[in-house]
């Protein structure tokens, strides 16, 4: 049999709503592809989307851990990195990286999205 695989699809843990879209959606410029809950007392879990990167963020205790790092392929992280300095965000201002052509936010649960260029050979030392 021969299998294949896919994109892991990651769950990066949220702890307010609000604050998630101001981050994703507002700053980042991701969209809302579908939200999920059982009830209206219940943790919402949500599919953000930009492109073809996809993250699932939850508000359910267990899902994921706390504090977790993406690395996430963009095919100019130097324009991404201009347009997100355009938006002059109160709440972040990262530089940039010109030696690994990347650069980090840290969103306002700790998690870091690390936006690199797609198909440079920085893998972030990992080799």
């Amino acid at each position: 049999m021969n299998l294949s695989f896919a994109q892991p699809t990651p769950i990066l843990r949220m702890f307010d709503i609000a604050k998630a879209r101001e981050f994703y959606i507002d700053y980042l410029g991701f969209q809302i592809n579908w939200e999920h809950r059982h009830d209206n007392n219940t943790p919402l879990y949500m599919e953000i989307g930009r492109g073809d990167c996809r993250i699932h963020l939850s508000e359910h205790y267990g899902d994921c851990t706390p504090v977790s790092a993406l690395r996430i392929p963009v095919s100019s992280a130097k324009a991404f990195h201009q347009e997100l300095q355009a938006k002059k965000y109160c709440y972040y201002n990262p530089g940039f990286d010109d030696q690994n052509l990347e650069f980090i936010v840290q969103d306002p649960f700790g998690n870091r999205l690390i936006f690199f260029n797609a198909g440079a050979s920085n893998d972030g030392g990992k080799s």
